[in-house]
């Protein structure tokens, strides 16, 4: 084995010694920078794993994947409440995240679905006139068309047409678009009658009030598929004020009492079996307290001599009408078509009036400039 000999100089020995200490401070920071970076990439891994359903950062926080999944394997037991609290009903929407006035539309799924999660920065110019809605034609992922004297099915809005006034379809705000959020692909799902009518409402109505005591509120919805279904299994609605005084988060079952949903293809066939609790009496107070002044002082004299909830309800046109109970739904269904009938017919008789008039008014001036021209008896003989 040869033995080497190296001269190495008594100053570079020093030297040596000298920065020995100064490269072990370098290696340890080279090394913990590593260790950063390993832990950096670990902790976007996770964020990545556990990263929100909305479009948002995870400063707006919200629903997650995870909660996400679970909610999809959620199934509706009979005799039971047609919702549930979420995280024990409070919301993990982060109310600091509330900086501009506007809502975050999530682009349809690869199936076109509404699968992802709208959020709402909203305030209180955006309560919506209801004068300025108009008919829904939007036919989302397993749409049916009511027939039958049962209504089954409606257009549920995530995002609220009434708390929606002045935004456009890319989410901003709009002064001069008073109306609310109409016909958007990204902000309809198919759901049912009971649960947008009855639950639904329930909780629009809040955040609506918290908007009329001037809050600033983060609404959030989410449509929860079951894997590649048409038809959501259930909504999750999450809402928070700036102050903390508003906070919500629930589930709600997309069902219809006495009938039974193929989630798959979104139709449905009757089924006694499905029955759905009465709701607790805290929420029941809320049809008897609902804000709609021009309809509560029509019904309010019904109201009291017979002692009926009366709910709101939207249909799946889009038109907005209160009932007083299941009993009278039927007959106010019928009454609002009659007066709808009544209204266009009378709307066609009058243009058409118009047309006639100004038509023969034409030709009247068109004979009194021409008749010179003609013998007028030679004409007529």
């Amino acid at each position: 084995m040869k033995s080497y000999n190296f001269n190495i100089k008594k100053s570079t020995v020093k030297l040596a010694k000298k920065l020995l200490p100064l490269i072990s401070v370098v290696g340890v920071a080279v090394s913990l920078t590593g260790c950063s970076s390993s832990l950096t990439k670990t902790n976007q891994s996770s964020a990545d794993k556990n990263q929100l359903v909305s479009k948002s950062s995870n400063d707006i926080g919200g629903l997650s994947k995870k909660e996400y999944q679970k909610l999809s394997n959620s199934i509706f037991k009979a005799n039971t409440y047609g919702y549930f609290d979420v995280n024990n009903g409070i919301s993990t929407l982060n109310p600091k995240s509330w900086k501009t006035n506007e809502v975050i539309y999530q682009n349809l799924d690869n199936l076109n679905r509404t699968s992802g999660s709208n959020t709402g920065f909203l305030e209180k110019r955006n309560l919506a006139k209801g004068s300025l809605r108009v008919r829904q034609t939007v036919a989302p992922t397993g749409w049916h068309y009511n027939h039958g004297g049962d209504q089954i099915y409606n257009r549920g809005h995530l995002i609220a047409y009434s708390v929606s006034a002045g935004i456009d379809q890319d989410g901003n705000y709009n002064p001069k678009n008073q109306s609310g959020d109409q016909n958007n692909p990204k902000n309809l799902f198919t759901q049912s009658a009971y649960s947008n009518q009855q639950l639904q409402t329930i909780y629009e109505t809040k955040v609506r009030n918290a908007l009329k005591a001037n809050k600033k509120v983060i609404y959030q919805a989410t449509p929860i598929f079951k894997g590649n279904e048409k038809m959501a299994r259930g909504v999750n609605l999450q809402a928070i004020s700036t102050d903390g005084s508003l906070n919500f988060n629930v589930f709600i079952f997309n069902v219809q009492p006495g009938y039974k949903f193929n989630y798959a293809n979104g139709r449905a066939k009757k089924d006694s079996s499905v029955v759905v609790k009465a709701l607790p009496a805290a929420l029941q107070s809320h049809y008897i307290n609902y804000s709609g002044k021009r309809y509560r002082n029509n019904y309010r004299n019904n109201y009291r001599n017979n002692q009926r909830n009366i709910y709101h309800s939207r249909n799946s046109d889009g038109y907005d009408t209160y009932h007083f109970n299941k009993d009278d739904t039927e007959r106010q269904a019928q009454k609002d078509e009659q007066r709808f009938i009544h209204r266009q017919y009378n709307e066609t008789k009058d243009a058409a009036k118009k047309n006639i008039h100004k038509a023969v008014n034409e030709v009247d001036n068109w004979w009194q400039h021409h008749k010179n021209k003609y013998n007028y008896h030679h004409y007529h003989r």
